[in-house]
Protein backbone atom coordinates (compact mmCIF):
# COMPACT_ATOMS: atom_id res chain seq x y z
CA UNK A 1 0.00 0.00 0.00
CA UNK A 2 1.29 3.05 -0.80
CA UNK A 3 0.63 6.63 0.40
CA UNK A 4 -0.86 9.07 -1.81
CA UNK A 5 -1.42 12.58 -2.17
CA UNK A 6 -4.66 13.91 -4.01
CA UNK A 7 -4.37 17.58 -4.66
CA UNK A 8 -8.40 17.97 -5.05
CA UNK A 9 -11.75 16.14 -3.88
CA UNK A 10 -13.24 14.21 -7.17
CA UNK A 11 -16.67 13.52 -6.41
CA UNK A 12 -16.23 10.26 -8.76
CA UNK A 13 -16.45 6.07 -7.94
CA UNK A 14 -12.97 6.66 -9.20
CA UNK A 15 -11.32 7.88 -6.22
CA UNK A 16 -13.02 4.91 -4.19
CA UNK A 17 -10.86 2.76 -6.64
CA UNK A 18 -8.16 4.59 -5.37
CA UNK A 19 -8.69 4.94 -1.95
CA UNK A 20 -9.26 0.63 -1.75
CA UNK A 21 -5.45 0.03 -2.49
CA UNK A 22 -3.85 2.68 -1.15
CA UNK A 23 -3.42 5.00 1.80
CA UNK A 24 -4.75 8.55 -0.10
CA UNK A 25 -4.80 12.05 1.42
CA UNK A 26 -7.22 14.34 -0.07
CA UNK A 27 -6.37 18.32 0.14
CA UNK A 28 -9.70 19.14 1.21
CA UNK A 29 -10.07 22.46 0.23
CA UNK A 30 -11.82 24.71 -2.80
CA UNK A 31 -9.12 26.52 -3.51
CA UNK A 32 -5.60 24.32 -3.84
CA UNK A 33 -3.02 24.17 -1.29
CA UNK A 34 -0.74 27.16 -0.79
CA UNK A 35 2.79 25.84 -2.19
CA UNK A 36 4.52 25.51 0.75
CA UNK A 37 1.38 23.40 2.11
CA UNK A 38 2.03 21.06 -0.95
CA UNK A 39 5.08 20.39 -0.73
CA UNK A 40 5.11 19.17 3.39
CA UNK A 41 2.37 17.30 2.05
CA UNK A 42 4.09 15.89 -0.74
CA UNK A 43 7.01 14.98 1.44
CA UNK A 44 5.47 11.35 2.51
CA UNK A 45 3.74 10.70 -1.50
CA UNK A 46 4.83 7.48 -3.43
CA UNK A 47 2.15 8.87 -5.88
CA UNK A 48 0.57 12.43 -6.75
CA UNK A 49 -2.66 12.86 -8.41
CA UNK A 50 -2.56 16.26 -9.21
CA UNK A 51 -4.68 19.36 -11.14
CA UNK A 52 -3.73 21.53 -13.98
CA UNK A 53 -3.89 24.64 -10.96
CA UNK A 54 -1.13 22.83 -8.89
CA UNK A 55 2.99 23.65 -9.89
CA UNK A 56 4.38 20.11 -9.56
CA UNK A 57 8.29 21.51 -9.99
CA UNK A 58 11.69 20.32 -9.10
CA UNK A 59 11.41 22.13 -5.70
CA UNK A 60 8.39 20.01 -4.52
CA UNK A 61 9.70 16.49 -6.16
CA UNK A 62 13.35 17.41 -4.47
CA UNK A 63 10.90 17.49 -1.02
CA UNK A 64 8.93 14.00 -2.18
CA UNK A 65 12.23 11.58 -2.06
CA UNK A 66 9.65 8.67 -2.06
CA UNK A 67 7.46 9.89 -5.30
CA UNK A 68 7.44 7.14 -8.13
CA UNK A 69 4.48 8.54 -9.86
CA UNK A 70 2.50 11.37 -10.93
CA UNK A 71 -0.84 11.81 -12.48
CA UNK A 72 -2.26 14.52 -13.88
CA UNK A 73 -6.04 15.40 -14.41
CA UNK A 74 -6.27 16.84 -16.94
CA UNK A 75 -5.06 16.73 -20.47
CA UNK A 76 -2.65 19.48 -20.34
CA UNK A 77 0.01 18.82 -18.37
CA UNK A 78 2.20 22.15 -18.44
CA UNK A 79 2.39 22.80 -14.18
CA UNK A 80 4.54 19.83 -14.48
CA UNK A 81 7.83 19.93 -14.89
CA UNK A 82 8.66 17.01 -17.15
CA UNK A 83 12.29 17.28 -17.14
CA UNK A 84 12.61 16.85 -13.34
CA UNK A 85 10.10 13.72 -13.28
CA UNK A 86 12.33 12.60 -16.15
CA UNK A 87 15.46 13.30 -14.42
CA UNK A 88 13.97 11.32 -11.13
CA UNK A 89 12.52 8.36 -13.74
CA UNK A 90 9.10 9.49 -12.53
CA UNK A 91 6.16 8.31 -14.93
CA UNK A 92 3.77 11.45 -15.74
CA UNK A 93 0.35 10.58 -16.64
CA UNK A 94 -2.34 12.29 -18.31
CA UNK A 95 -5.98 12.38 -19.69
CA UNK A 96 -5.54 13.02 -23.30
CA UNK A 97 -8.76 12.70 -26.24
CA UNK A 98 -11.63 12.99 -23.15
CA UNK A 99 -12.41 15.99 -23.50
CA UNK A 100 -12.59 17.11 -26.73
CA UNK A 101 -16.70 17.21 -27.87
CA UNK A 102 -17.41 18.70 -24.40
CA UNK A 103 -14.74 21.41 -25.12
CA UNK A 104 -16.20 21.53 -28.95
CA UNK A 105 -19.25 21.94 -27.44
CA UNK A 106 -18.74 24.94 -25.53
CA UNK A 107 -16.80 26.69 -28.19
CA UNK A 108 -19.68 26.61 -30.27
CA UNK A 109 -22.03 27.53 -27.19
CA UNK A 110 -20.13 30.54 -26.56
CA UNK A 111 -19.95 31.26 -30.18
CA UNK A 112 -24.09 31.33 -30.31
CA UNK A 113 -24.43 32.59 -27.47
CA UNK A 114 -22.41 36.20 -27.96
CA UNK A 115 -23.47 35.91 -31.78
CA UNK A 116 -26.80 36.34 -30.58
CA UNK A 117 -26.24 38.71 -27.78
CA UNK A 118 -27.95 35.98 -25.76
CA UNK A 119 -26.81 37.32 -22.28
CA UNK A 120 -28.44 41.00 -23.06
CA UNK A 121 -31.32 39.65 -24.11
CA UNK A 122 -31.86 37.39 -20.89
CA UNK A 123 -30.93 40.67 -18.75
CA UNK A 124 -33.43 42.93 -20.45
CA UNK A 125 -36.15 40.13 -19.65
CA UNK A 126 -35.14 40.55 -15.89
CA UNK A 127 -34.69 43.97 -16.03
CA UNK A 128 -38.63 44.10 -17.29
CA UNK A 129 -36.86 45.53 -20.45
CA UNK A 130 -39.02 43.53 -22.57
CA UNK A 131 -41.99 45.72 -23.52
CA UNK A 132 -42.90 44.18 -26.59
CA UNK A 133 -41.59 42.42 -29.97
CA UNK A 134 -38.76 45.25 -31.21
CA UNK A 135 -37.75 44.80 -35.07
CA UNK A 136 -34.23 45.86 -34.25
CA UNK A 137 -33.38 45.01 -30.57
CA UNK A 138 -31.57 42.84 -29.94
CA UNK A 139 -30.22 42.35 -33.31
CA UNK A 140 -27.09 39.54 -33.40
CA UNK A 141 -25.21 38.07 -36.29
CA UNK A 142 -25.94 35.65 -38.33
CA UNK A 143 -24.27 31.78 -37.78
CA UNK A 144 -25.47 30.11 -40.28
CA UNK A 145 -24.01 30.55 -43.53
CA UNK A 146 -20.91 32.02 -41.71
CA UNK A 147 -17.46 31.48 -41.99
CA UNK A 148 -15.71 30.25 -39.18
CA UNK A 149 -11.44 30.12 -39.10
CA UNK A 150 -10.07 27.49 -36.52
CA UNK A 151 -6.44 28.01 -35.24
CA UNK A 152 -5.37 24.76 -33.97
CA UNK A 153 -6.52 22.13 -36.53
CA UNK A 154 -6.38 18.66 -33.85
CA UNK A 155 -8.88 16.61 -32.27
CA UNK A 156 -10.92 19.89 -30.82
CA UNK A 157 -10.25 21.48 -33.70
CA UNK A 158 -11.70 19.35 -35.85
CA UNK A 159 -14.63 18.77 -33.30
CA UNK A 160 -15.75 22.60 -33.73
CA UNK A 161 -15.30 22.33 -37.99
CA UNK A 162 -18.04 19.53 -37.76
CA UNK A 163 -20.36 21.19 -35.95
CA UNK A 164 -19.73 24.04 -37.70
CA UNK A 165 -20.91 21.92 -40.99
CA UNK A 166 -24.10 21.47 -39.30
CA UNK A 167 -24.65 25.34 -39.51
CA UNK A 168 -23.28 25.00 -42.93
CA UNK A 169 -20.52 27.55 -42.32
CA UNK A 170 -17.27 27.84 -44.71
CA UNK A 171 -14.37 26.03 -42.38
CA UNK A 172 -10.98 27.42 -42.87
CA UNK A 173 -8.20 26.45 -40.75
CA UNK A 174 -4.63 27.11 -39.61
CA UNK A 175 -2.54 24.28 -37.87
CA UNK A 176 0.90 25.02 -36.62
CA UNK A 177 3.06 27.83 -37.27
CA UNK A 178 5.36 25.42 -39.51
CA UNK A 179 2.85 23.83 -41.72
CA UNK A 180 -0.68 25.93 -41.79
CA UNK A 181 -3.31 25.14 -43.67
CA UNK A 182 -3.94 28.94 -44.19
CA UNK A 183 -1.85 31.85 -43.21
CA UNK A 184 -3.14 33.39 -40.42
CA UNK A 185 -3.53 36.67 -41.49
CA UNK A 186 -5.46 35.34 -44.59
CA UNK A 187 -8.04 33.18 -42.02
CA UNK A 188 -8.78 36.16 -39.71
CA UNK A 189 -9.23 38.53 -42.47
CA UNK A 190 -11.62 36.09 -44.22
CA UNK A 191 -13.04 34.81 -41.12
CA UNK A 192 -16.72 35.79 -39.22
CA UNK A 193 -15.95 33.69 -36.37
CA UNK A 194 -12.79 32.65 -34.67
CA UNK A 195 -11.83 30.02 -32.42
CA UNK A 196 -8.88 29.06 -31.14
CA UNK A 197 -7.86 25.80 -29.97
CA UNK A 198 -3.91 26.34 -30.49
CA UNK A 199 -1.39 24.61 -27.83
CA UNK A 200 0.27 27.25 -25.59
CA UNK A 201 4.01 27.79 -26.53
CA UNK A 202 6.85 29.89 -26.29
CA UNK A 203 5.78 31.17 -29.98
CA UNK A 204 1.96 31.07 -29.75
CA UNK A 205 1.77 33.27 -26.41
CA UNK A 206 -0.26 36.29 -27.71
CA UNK A 207 -0.59 34.84 -30.84
CA UNK A 208 -3.95 37.00 -31.04
CA UNK A 209 -2.31 40.48 -30.39
CA UNK A 210 -3.16 44.07 -31.60
CA UNK A 211 -2.04 43.69 -34.69
CA UNK A 212 -3.90 40.14 -35.14
CA UNK A 213 -7.29 41.57 -33.51
CA UNK A 214 -6.94 44.51 -36.20
CA UNK A 215 -6.98 41.74 -39.30
CA UNK A 216 -10.78 41.04 -38.28
CA UNK A 217 -13.64 41.75 -39.41
CA UNK A 218 -15.35 43.99 -37.26
CA UNK A 219 -18.63 42.74 -37.06
CA UNK A 220 -16.59 39.14 -36.29
CA UNK A 221 -16.27 36.97 -33.33
CA UNK A 222 -13.29 35.98 -31.19
CA UNK A 223 -13.70 32.32 -29.17
CA UNK A 224 -10.83 31.13 -27.15
CA UNK A 225 -11.19 27.61 -25.29
CA UNK A 226 -7.65 26.99 -25.39
CA UNK A 227 -5.28 28.76 -22.75
CA UNK A 228 -6.08 32.38 -22.13
CA UNK A 229 -2.18 33.32 -22.54
CA UNK A 230 -3.11 32.84 -26.50
CA UNK A 231 -4.77 35.91 -26.65
CA UNK A 232 -3.24 39.64 -25.63
CA UNK A 233 -6.19 40.38 -23.19
CA UNK A 234 -4.92 44.35 -23.33
CA UNK A 235 -5.36 44.05 -26.65
CA UNK A 236 -8.58 42.44 -26.78
CA UNK A 237 -10.23 44.81 -24.19
CA UNK A 238 -9.26 48.05 -26.42
CA UNK A 239 -10.60 45.85 -29.87
CA UNK A 240 -13.88 45.48 -27.77
CA UNK A 241 -13.91 48.90 -26.81
CA UNK A 242 -13.70 50.49 -29.86
CA UNK A 243 -15.48 47.95 -32.13
CA UNK A 244 -12.24 46.74 -34.12
CA UNK A 245 -14.21 43.27 -33.56
CA UNK A 246 -17.82 42.41 -32.45
CA UNK A 247 -17.36 40.65 -29.49
CA UNK A 248 -15.41 37.80 -28.10
CA UNK A 249 -16.26 34.07 -25.78
CA UNK A 250 -13.77 33.25 -23.56
CA UNK A 251 -13.58 30.23 -21.19
CA UNK A 252 -9.62 30.64 -20.73
CA UNK A 253 -7.98 33.98 -19.34
CA UNK A 254 -4.63 35.21 -18.04
CA UNK A 255 -4.62 34.65 -15.22
CA UNK A 256 -7.01 32.17 -14.03
CA UNK A 257 -9.00 32.97 -11.87
CA UNK A 258 -9.51 36.14 -13.52
CA UNK A 259 -9.60 38.74 -10.29
CA UNK A 260 -13.40 39.92 -10.05
CA UNK A 261 -12.34 44.04 -10.99
CA UNK A 262 -10.07 42.63 -13.87
CA UNK A 263 -10.69 45.40 -16.49
CA UNK A 264 -11.79 42.62 -18.68
CA UNK A 265 -14.93 41.90 -17.52
CA UNK A 266 -16.15 45.75 -17.88
CA UNK A 267 -15.24 45.34 -21.49
CA UNK A 268 -18.79 45.43 -23.79
CA UNK A 269 -20.10 42.02 -25.47
CA UNK A 270 -17.74 39.48 -24.00
CA UNK A 271 -18.90 36.70 -22.35
CA UNK A 272 -16.33 35.03 -19.98
CA UNK A 273 -17.01 31.56 -18.10
CA UNK A 274 -14.41 29.80 -15.52
CA UNK A 275 -12.73 27.71 -17.65
CA UNK A 276 -15.78 24.76 -18.09
CA UNK A 277 -14.55 23.12 -21.22
CA UNK A 278 -14.58 19.80 -19.57
CA UNK A 279 -17.25 20.44 -17.32
CA UNK A 280 -19.63 17.59 -17.92
CA UNK A 281 -20.79 14.79 -16.25
CA UNK A 282 -19.57 12.17 -18.81
CA UNK A 283 -15.89 14.24 -19.49
CA UNK A 284 -14.69 14.91 -15.85
CA UNK A 285 -15.88 11.16 -14.47
CA UNK A 286 -13.58 9.75 -17.07
CA UNK A 287 -10.44 12.32 -16.41
CA UNK A 288 -10.93 10.82 -12.98
CA UNK A 289 -11.13 7.08 -14.41
CA UNK A 290 -8.07 7.84 -16.41
CA UNK A 291 -6.27 9.57 -13.81
CA UNK A 292 -6.43 7.16 -11.21
CA UNK A 293 -5.98 3.99 -14.08
CA UNK A 294 -2.32 5.86 -14.83
CA UNK A 295 -1.84 5.87 -10.84
CA UNK A 296 -2.30 2.71 -10.23
CA UNK A 297 -0.35 1.11 -12.95
CA UNK A 298 2.52 3.87 -12.39
CA UNK A 299 2.91 3.09 -8.45
CA UNK A 300 2.17 -0.83 -9.80
CA UNK A 301 5.57 -0.16 -11.30
CA UNK A 302 3.52 -0.56 -15.00
CA UNK A 303 3.44 1.58 -18.54
CA UNK A 304 0.41 3.85 -17.37
CA UNK A 305 -2.02 3.39 -20.21
CA UNK A 306 -2.03 7.41 -20.81
CA UNK A 307 1.76 8.48 -20.19
CA UNK A 308 3.78 11.69 -21.22
CA UNK A 309 7.18 10.49 -20.28
CA UNK A 310 8.58 6.91 -20.06
CA UNK A 311 10.11 6.27 -17.15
Amino acid sequence: MAHVLVTRRLPFPALDRLAAVHDIDVWPERLPAPPEELRRRAAAAEGILSLLSDRIDEPLMAAAPKLRAISNYAVGYDNIDLAAAAARGIPVGNTPDVLTDATADLAFALLLAVARKLPQAQQDVRDGQWVTWEPAHPLGQEVHGSTIGIIGFGRIGRAVARRAEGFDMTVLHSGTSTSPDLPLPELLAQSDFVSIHAPLTAATRHLIDAAALARMKPTAILINTARGPLVDQRALIEALYQGTIAGAGLDVTDPEPLPADDPLLEAPNLIVVPHIGSATHTARGRMADMAVENLLAGLAGAPMPHQVITQ
